[in-house]
């Protein structure tokens, strides 16, 4: 863990200074900034108050906006979180764009937050929390509480189920979060507010915080001096275990005739990007990726050899990985969507599994209490050059063909439309995937360096891409940020293009139109994959109403997408663009189709025998 709170996860934001934690005042992202805060010693009443400390150390901690909606329960609190220098509050349309939003800026920024009310905003919510638990991310969820004077009376509250029992929202957090505090009185708020935002960074994380509606404008003694910096102490290794989980490891992979490396998706957690690109360069090994911890390293390495997806890998990586005499997995997930349906060609004896704080060396021994950066930077100091695997790849090796040339006027095919978003990104870009056929056509895009790259694998919600856009972009304000949405997705969470075009956004969705939930068709098919068609374009302009930057097009054909692209990148460029991709509904790609057979068979597995 790297000793400042504020550095940043994601590859998409400069990570915080050296010397001081959060976002310094004239951070970019921060419309308020530029109102200096008042010296300690002159704080009034009310910036002495709950809602105001709260505020401050949200901002200290790098997050310069708050996803809210607002609610009788947190209305208070939502005037002291507007109050604070640097800290901006972005109005959602419902709760779950909300989290999802906080999910998306978590990426960019390495710790997001969302404000919702008490039980109907907190179960809302609840689904894009749950997701954020799922990819590791530390999302700080506060919801508005009931008044401190109404818990243990026996009243009935509305926004509850009726009965005189206040605990149900934190019940429901305590599954999906990895802390939990109820603030209900000022003498120790000061403390479970810092617990609750450590805990989040330290585990990488969502953590719950309640607030009750009638103190965040209360001041107290402890809220009346700014927050002391932040501080986290670093997770060291200990050293006879990280020397000997070293020392086994160079062994392993020593008298491996050809090893190769795997970057998974807790490469992010463990802050081990830099280290595990250090010894591809020490060791000379080739190197791949799992699909979620795409973006997470640079593929413009000469050693990379693309996404290691079992029998939906890129062309030939498969092939190197699974025919290795050695593996280093660094940060895996391994999950039914991972291994396509459990159908990896690994073995056990050969794998070296390297996660956040623990090494597992084939059949043999287990390592704890070893951090994966500090292991891979160990590691690339001893581990001998071996070039082999690579070099195998090199010879087998083909390039991949391009698409059939369109004819004029042609439908377009989603092949062709994926040709020219790989011509559009740069290191400026960053690239959204929808959960369904978006991961694989955009899994095959080739990222330029600093290109950012983010979808949601493990816990897959479809209609997530839609938030974690508002979220993303806001934290990566100087990326321009492109999303492949499919239809069935769009219209799960649609409202949140509003919040874009509020907060000037100048984003490219590519709405794929293809009349349906096509990931679902190609594991089980049924007349409920088929939804109603909506004129996508037009909806967007309903939303655009005259009010911000917005421009829409419908293309049906190649020649119709290029000229669309161009005005996006060049005469539109300061615009939200909306470009609705009109698609048949079998145009797949054959990774879906692979996968969507794989995955049924795994789903469809008969009951074991008694």
């Amino acid at each position: 863990m790297d000793t400042h709170v504020g550095s940043v996860n994601g590859s998409a934001a400069a990570p915080a200074s050296n010397d001081t934690v959060g976002c310094p005042a004239s951070a970019p992202g921060c419309p308020m900034a530029s109102t200096p805060a008042q010296p300690a010693s002159t704080l009034s009443a009310g910036e002495a108050s709950l809602g105001r400390h709260l505020a401050r150390r949200l901002v200290q901690v790098g997050v310069n906006d708050v996803f809210a909606v607002p609610g009788d329960f947190n209305l208070t609190l939502l005037d002291h979180l507007i109050a604070e220098p640097g800290l901006r509050l972005v109005g959602c349309c419902n709760e779950l764009n909300a989290g999802y939003a906080a999910d998306g800026y978590a990426r960019a920024r390495g710790v997001g937050a969302c404000a919702v009310t008490f039980t109907v905003g907190g179960l809302s919510v609840l689904n894009a929390i749950a997701g954020a638990y799922s990819e590791n991310l530390p999302v700080i969820c506060i919801a508005g509480g009931p008044n401190s004077n109404d818990y243990g009376t026996n009243r009935i509250l509305h926004h509850t189920i009726g009965i005189p029992d206040f605990s149900q929202e934190l019940r429901c957090f305590q599954t999906v979060t990895c802390h939990q505090a109820v603030v209900t009185n000022l003498d120790d708020a000061h403390e479970q507010i810092d617990t609750a935002i450590a805990t989040a960074l330290r585990e990488s994380k969502p953590v719950y915080l309640s607030i009750s509606c009638n103190l965040p404008a209360l001041p107290h003694p402890t809220f009346s001096r700014d927050p002391v910096p932040f501080f986290l102490a670093p997770r060291m290794s200990n050293k006879m275990g990280l020397e000997a989980a070293v020392e086994a490891t160079v062994e392993f992979l020593n008298k491996a005739v050809k090893p190769v490396l795997v970057g998974g998706p807790k490469l992010r957690v463990a802050k081990a990007g830099k280290a595990f690109v250090d010894l591809v360069d020490a060791s000379g090994y080739a190197y791949a990726v799992m699909p979620s911890a795409k973006g997470l390293v640079p593929e413009t390495h000469p050693h990379f050899i693309g996404t290691y997806w079992g029998a939906v890998s890129t062309a030939f990586c498969a092939e190197i990985v699974e025919s290795a005499d050695a593996y280093l997995f660094a940060g895996p997930i391994f999950n039914d969507y991972s291994s396509v349906g459990y159908s990896f060609l690994l073995k056990k004896d050969k794998a070296i599994i390297v996660q956040p704080e623990r090494v597992i060396i084939g059949n043999g021994p287990a390592f704890g209490c070893v951090m994966m950066k500090e292991y891979l930077s160990e590691l690339a100091k001893r581990v001998k050059k071996n070039t082999t695997a690579y070099e195998n790849y090199k010879r087998i090796f083909v390039p991949e063909g391009q698409p059939l040339e369109s004819q004029p006027n042609e439908p377009l095919r989603v092949n062709v439309l994926f040709k020219h978003i790989q011509k559009m990104l740069t290191g400026d870009s960053a690239v959204i995937a929808e959960t369904g056929d978006s991961w694989f056509n955009c899994q095959k895009l080739k990222l330029p360096e600093g290109c950012g790259y983010e979808f949601q694998m493990q816990y897959g919600s479809i209609g997530w891409s839609v938030g974690a856009l508002l979220g993303y972009a806001q934290g990566a304000n100087q990326k321009r940020v492109i999303a492949c949405i499919g239809d069935g997705s769009f219209q799960v969470t649609a409202q949140d293009v509003s919040t874009m075009l509020r907060c000037e956004q100048n984003s490219i969705i590519f709405l794929i139109n293809n009349g349906g939930y096509t990931i679902e068709v190609e594991i089980h098919d049924g007349p409920y994959n088929v939804i109603k068609n909506w004129n996508y374009t037009g909806f967007v302009d309903a939303i655009h109403n005259g009010e911000g930057k917005c421009w829409t097009s419908k293309v049906k054909c190649e020649e119709e997408l290029t000229a669309a692209i161009e005005t996006a990148l060049a005469e539109k460029k300061d615009c939200l663009c909306f470009i609705e991709v009109i698609a048949h509904k079998d145009d797949t790609s054959k990774e879906l189709l692979e996968w969507g057979s794989r995955v049924s068979a795994a789903n469809s597995r008969p009951p074991n025998p008694q």
